[in-house]
């Protein structure tokens, strides 16, 4: 059973414990409580006073993030022989102090990132005083060490062998070459060095055995009078050191029987040993202590070398991090593992790096077996292993190949097991790794592994507080309801209800774009499934929505206006938005957009306006509100899909004659004509001629506020784009041949050439079809010849609403009024021939038509 209590975290330990007398009793036996790694905890005097009856035999402690000295004196560990702590920025000497005196049995002590700026040498003359037993002493970031620090260190503790001082400003270099009993000797990133003096004094200790001088400014005299002159030292780590890498002159192959680790022409010379498995090479293989030295060096040098992500190191990384990391992820040593994947995730996506510098090492990462390793990491009862490795996979996963190569090894079910850990920081990871995964095909086999409910449990298992996880989980969430199944699926678990308790709940605000970005993923399928009418049924739902279109986060107001856009393609939810004022957010939040904002969000504001414009009453609350004016201003826009949506919007604003004058007083003629014959967008294209025709349509010609020559002038300017917009889809020569010949052929090859696929989208109302009609016999010629023409883009058979346009017509006895139009003598030929085309759809559809379908309203 001890055994058993072995293979579990301190959590399920507990749980374990807590089910009998017997087990309880075990769960404290000083057989499990020899280490403690608490940087997953907040670790504070009650979790010390919590632990203290279980610590009397504890040897080494890790922890995050000290609160108090008094902490790690509480746990009563007086037999403790290693400390680990990384970011305690308010230790000082005299906190330090208190937790040395206490600990007198201490061998070794590591005080890493986060500490050092407040500690001085006085601190260094207390732990030679008080740890006569000391064998390792690592500090960072320490300003001053001084000479009588370090003589201390000599004179008190015979028994130190390895020192580090990292990251600091001064060194007395003379002092460290008193401390006869260094085997290892660490400065890397040491600013203020004497070389010369290093060189004259640690050559003559006896034991010295490795140096690490890696990112300083060591020169390659010192380096080479050092391998030289000291019969001790075997290895030498100076990686990133630019004053020794870029010396011409320097042999580093001269050094027979001793290790150099450095950079030179982007070549990594002497690590090959740490990568044989054979004895071929035993000659150069390390020693034991000595590799074991060396792997923790690297891999905390190669962490720090990614995270600070240093110019000029990506030939480096390009031929050896991948290598270098996967090697040193299967060290024996607990904590060399754990950076060196951590070093992983972050050599896999540096932040600067190209998409194409980002393939090469996700493929190099797949290719070197990368991915088995991780696996295994995962499978660590160690929490702490698990996260890092979710982490890198989350990282690998964005690229698409190392996503599938990921899936394919079995991944998916890997991350939906750690997403369940009661550990926040795995289960985040994972998340994170699965939110990757959801952007390529292994959707699917998240969806059939049941990752819709991990993720949902996800949401509401852990506290709102914790937004990077909260961000994650709907980050995969919308990605899978952006597949029409898994929203079906996601909707079924109450997914609707769960994203918009997170929009409501969670301040953090890439929760709540992502959240936003869900409902409208799911609201998303149109006539495919109801969950759009469902969202507007959740308790609510639009109301939280409308309030997002508000906030100061670009990315929470670019989704709401997304899922607006999309609720407002159900009538009812129209309605509903309306009454809850999402019409004058909307119309407010395309105002922001006239300023310099993402062309994302100017789509989704427009968007919005577009749908909600479907309703007669709203659009001219949106004219009445200011609408008009940002829509313009978006139409004039560079991005196509931007100006498109924009004249959407204004398409159906247009409708009514009071939207259509304020459109030609905003100058949009202009702006839609610029469109119609110009814009590399076929949709835009068609939109802005539809909304010219109904300007120009005769509605507006007894406006009592529109000059009479004024809008002739305008409106002989509107007909020209219109005319030009049409004369590009009929060349003379194609003209001609279909008027002298009405065909089927022809006719079939005529739509082949004038289709519109991208307009397969629009549903008109019968009053929008019945305007088209009645355009037929307008008396001017180019509106003739754009009323077919959009009649002939709303019937073609393949079109997602035909039949719907179709059925209209028919009802509306609209194919009696074609016949007449296209046989009529003064049509234009175009006309004639898109006007046959029609009523060929007409045709196409009829024995459906004849089944008396109910038509919808809505566009």
């Amino acid at each position: 059973m001890l055994h058993v209590f072995t293979l579990l975290d301190n959590r399920d330990r507990a749980s374990l414990a807590s089910t009998c007398t017997t087990l309880r009793s075990l769960g404290a036996s000083p057989h499990l409580w020899s280490s403690l790694d608490l940087r997953a905890h907040r670790f504070d005097d009650s979790a010390a006073a919590s632990l203290a009856d279980r610590c009397a035999d504890l040897e080494k402690v890790r922890f995050d993030d000290l609160d108090s000295a008094a902490a790690l004196v509480n746990l009563k560990a007086k037999k403790l022989r290693e400390i680990t702590g990384e970011s305690c920025e308010n230790l000082t000497d005299a906190t330090l102090a208190m937790i040395i005196a206490r600990h007198e049995a201490l061998e070794s002590l590591d005080l890493g990132r986060g500490f050092g700026e407040r500690i001085t040498s006085q601190a260094i003359k207390i732990i030679a005083i008080c740890c006569p037993k000391l064998k390792k002493l690592r500090i960072s970031r320490m300003v001053d060490v001084s000479a009588e620090a370090i003589l201390s260190l000599a004179e008190h503790c015979p028994l130190l062998s390895d020192v580090g001082f990292l990251d600091c400003l001064n060194i007395n270099e003379e002092a460290l070459g008193k401390v006869v009993s260094l085997r290892f000797l660490s400065v890397t990133r040491t600013i203020n060095m004497n070389w010369r003096a290093a060189e004259e004094s640690w050559g003559k200790l006896p034991n010295l055995t490795g140096l690490d001088v890696s990112r300083t400014g060591v020169n390659h005299e010192t380096v080479s009078r050092l391998l030289t002159t000291s019969k001790s030292l075997k290895v030498v780590c100076a990686l990133n050191c630019p004053v020794l890498e870029h010396d011409a002159d320097f042999n580093p192959g001269r050094f027979e029987g001793k290790l150099l680790i450095a950079k030179f022409n982007n070549t990594l010379h002497g690590i090959a040993p740490l990568f044989f498995e054979d004895n071929s090479s035993s000659e150069m293989m390390p020693e034991d202590d000595t590799r074991r030295w060396l792997e923790g060096n690297l891999s905390r040098t190669l962490l720090s070398l990614t995270e600070s992500n240093l110019l000029g190191l990506n030939g480096f990384w390009q031929k050896d991090g991948a290598k270098l990391f996967l090697r040193l992820m299967q060290s024996s040593q607990e904590e060399v593992q754990e950076r060196a994947t951590r070093g992983l995730a972050s050599f896999i996506h540096l932040s600067d790096d190209s998409d194409s510098i980002y393939r090469e090492r996700a493929d190099s990462v797949v290719r070197d077996g990368g991915i088995p390793i991780l696996f295994k990491l995962t499978e660590s009862w160690k929490e702490s292993f698990q996260a890092e490795a979710a982490k890198a996979i989350a990282n690998l996963s964005l690229n698409a190949d190392a996503a599938k190569a990921v899936a394919e090894a079995g991944g998916v079910s890997v991350l939906l097991g750690l997403a369940k850990s009661r550990n926040r920081l795995v289960a985040q990871e994972a998340a994170g790794a699965i939110w990757n995964l959801s952007l390529g095909d292994a959707y699917k086999a998240i969806s059939r592994d049941g990752g819709v409910n991990v993720l949902m449990d996800l949401l509401s298992r852990w506290s709102y507080d914790y937004g990077e996880l909260m961000e994650r989980a709907a980050g995969a969430l919308a990605n899978l309801a952006g597949d029409e199944n898994c929203s079906i699926d996601i909707a079924k678990a109450g997914g609707a209800n769960a994203l918009v308790m997170l929009a409501r709940n969670c301040e953090y605000a890439g929760a709540r774009e992502h959240a936003a970005r869900g409902l409208a993923n799911l609201a998303a399928h149109d006539d495919s499934n109801n969950n759009n009418a469902a969202i507007g049924e959740v308790p609510r739902a639009l109301e939280t929505i409308i309030q997002l279109t508000r906030s100061r986060h670009g990315g929470v107001r670019q989704e709401a206006a997304g899922a607006l856009w999309n609720l407002a393609y159900d009538e009812n939810n129209r309605k509903l938005i309306a009454e809850l004022g999402g019409v004058e957010a909307s119309v407010a939040l395309a105002n922001y957009c006239m300023d310099n904002t993402s062309s994302d969000l100017q789509k989704s504001a427009a968007g919005a306006l577009w749908n909600l414009s479907n309703s007669e009453e709203h659009s001219i609350v949106i004219g009445r509100e200011g609408g008009i004016p940002p829509l313009v201003a978006l139409a004039r826009s560079e991005y196509e899909d931007v100006h498109e949506v924009a004249a959407g919007a204004l398409w159906n604003l247009s409708f009514t004659h009071v939207n259509a004058l304020l459109i030609v007083e905003e100058e949009g003629v202009l702006a839609l004509g610029r469109m119609c014959t110009s814009s590399p967008s076929k949709m835009a294209r068609f939109l802005a001629a539809l909304t010219l025709a109904y300007i120009f349509d005769g509605r507006l010609d007894g406006s009592v506020r529109a000059s009479p020559k004024h809008l002739a002038n305008v409106r002989r300017s509107g007909l020209k784009y219109i005319e030009s917009y049409i004369d590009t889809f009929m060349d003379p020569q194609t003209l001609a041949t279909a008027a002298s010949s009405y065909t089927s052929s022809m006719l079939a090859k005529v739509l082949k050439r004038v289709r519109i696929p991208e307009a397969d989208i629009l549903k008109c109302s019968g009053k929008e079809i019945e305007r088209f009609v009645t355009m037929l016999r307008n008396p001017s010629p180019v509106l003739k010849k754009l009323a077919a023409f959009a009649l002939l883009q709303f019937t073609v058979p393949e079109a997602s609403h035909a039949k719907h346009h179709v059925s209209l017509m028919h009802d509306a006895g609209d194919p009696k009024h074609l016949r007449i139009g296209a046989a009529a003598t003064n049509m234009p030929h175009e006309a004639k021939i898109f006007a046959k085309i029609v009523l060929r759809n007409l045709e196409h559809h009829q024995p459906e038509c004849s089944k008396g379908k109910t038509a919808s309203t809505s566009k």
